[in-house]
Protein backbone atom coordinates (compact mmCIF):
# COMPACT_ATOMS: atom_id res chain seq x y z
CA UNK A 1 0.00 0.00 0.00
CA UNK A 2 1.21 3.52 -0.87
CA UNK A 3 1.90 6.17 1.73
CA UNK A 4 -0.29 9.76 1.00
CA UNK A 5 1.61 12.08 -0.25
CA UNK A 6 2.18 14.60 2.81
CA UNK A 7 3.17 18.25 3.20
CA UNK A 8 4.50 20.36 6.42
CA UNK A 9 3.56 23.70 6.83
CA UNK A 10 4.89 26.41 9.43
CA UNK A 11 2.23 28.45 10.51
CA UNK A 12 2.55 31.99 12.54
CA UNK A 13 -1.13 31.51 14.40
CA UNK A 14 -3.00 34.75 16.57
CA UNK A 15 -5.49 33.32 18.42
CA UNK A 16 -8.40 35.72 19.78
CA UNK A 17 -8.21 37.96 16.75
CA UNK A 18 -11.08 39.64 15.93
CA UNK A 19 -11.79 37.23 12.53
CA UNK A 20 -10.28 34.57 11.65
CA UNK A 21 -8.74 34.57 8.17
CA UNK A 22 -5.46 33.13 6.28
CA UNK A 23 -3.19 37.01 6.29
CA UNK A 24 -0.21 36.35 4.35
CA UNK A 25 3.48 35.17 4.87
CA UNK A 26 5.30 35.83 7.86
CA UNK A 27 8.57 34.97 6.28
CA UNK A 28 8.50 31.23 5.35
CA UNK A 29 5.25 30.68 7.56
CA UNK A 30 1.38 31.64 6.80
CA UNK A 31 0.55 33.73 9.30
CA UNK A 32 -3.46 32.85 10.39
CA UNK A 33 -5.50 34.63 12.51
CA UNK A 34 -8.45 33.25 14.20
CA UNK A 35 -11.12 34.44 16.93
CA UNK A 36 -10.45 30.67 18.64
CA UNK A 37 -9.05 30.94 22.23
CA UNK A 38 -5.66 29.21 22.62
CA UNK A 39 -7.43 27.05 25.20
CA UNK A 40 -8.02 23.77 25.02
CA UNK A 41 -6.71 23.33 21.38
CA UNK A 42 -9.61 25.45 19.77
CA UNK A 43 -7.22 27.71 17.99
CA UNK A 44 -5.37 24.71 16.97
CA UNK A 45 -8.54 23.29 15.38
CA UNK A 46 -10.10 26.46 14.30
CA UNK A 47 -6.27 26.65 12.38
CA UNK A 48 -6.73 23.30 10.68
CA UNK A 49 -10.49 23.76 9.70
CA UNK A 50 -9.43 27.37 8.39
CA UNK A 51 -6.61 26.04 6.38
CA UNK A 52 -8.93 22.58 5.12
CA UNK A 53 -11.79 24.94 3.76
CA UNK A 54 -9.15 27.03 2.02
CA UNK A 55 -7.62 24.29 0.66
CA UNK A 56 -10.72 22.44 -0.34
CA UNK A 57 -9.82 19.13 1.77
CA UNK A 58 -11.41 17.31 4.58
CA UNK A 59 -10.60 18.59 7.91
CA UNK A 60 -9.30 15.62 9.42
CA UNK A 61 -6.29 15.80 6.45
CA UNK A 62 -4.46 19.01 8.75
CA UNK A 63 -3.36 18.58 11.88
CA UNK A 64 -0.75 19.90 13.67
CA UNK A 65 3.02 18.05 13.31
CA UNK A 66 4.36 20.18 16.22
CA UNK A 67 3.79 23.39 18.29
CA UNK A 68 0.58 22.03 20.00
CA UNK A 69 0.72 25.06 22.75
CA UNK A 70 2.88 27.69 20.75
CA UNK A 71 2.11 30.31 17.83
CA UNK A 72 4.68 29.30 15.81
CA UNK A 73 3.22 25.24 14.19
CA UNK A 74 3.97 22.73 11.99
CA UNK A 75 0.88 21.65 10.01
CA UNK A 76 0.40 18.33 8.37
CA UNK A 77 -1.03 17.85 4.93
CA UNK A 78 -2.30 14.79 3.96
CA UNK A 79 -3.02 14.68 0.00
CA UNK A 80 -1.47 17.82 -1.18
CA UNK A 81 2.15 17.89 -2.24
CA UNK A 82 4.52 20.61 -1.18
CA UNK A 83 4.25 22.59 -4.48
CA UNK A 84 0.78 22.30 -5.19
CA UNK A 85 0.48 23.56 -1.48
CA UNK A 86 2.29 26.63 -1.88
CA UNK A 87 0.62 27.17 -5.39
CA UNK A 88 -3.02 26.67 -3.82
CA UNK A 89 -1.97 29.51 -0.82
CA UNK A 90 -0.30 31.99 -3.02
CA UNK A 91 -3.42 31.75 -5.70
CA UNK A 92 -5.56 32.64 -2.07
CA UNK A 93 -3.44 35.37 -1.17
CA UNK A 94 -3.69 39.43 -2.82
CA UNK A 95 -0.51 39.94 -4.77
CA UNK A 96 -0.05 43.76 -2.87
CA UNK A 97 -1.04 42.54 0.33
CA UNK A 98 2.15 43.25 2.25
CA UNK A 99 2.02 40.32 4.30
CA UNK A 100 2.77 38.51 1.17
CA UNK A 101 6.05 39.96 -0.24
CA UNK A 102 7.87 38.79 2.92
CA UNK A 103 8.05 35.41 1.63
Amino acid sequence: MTKPVTSRLPVRVQPNASRTEICGWYGDALRVRTTAPPARGKANRAVAEVLAHALDIPPSNVSVARGHGSRDKVMEIIGIAEPELLRRLDGLLRPGDAATTAR
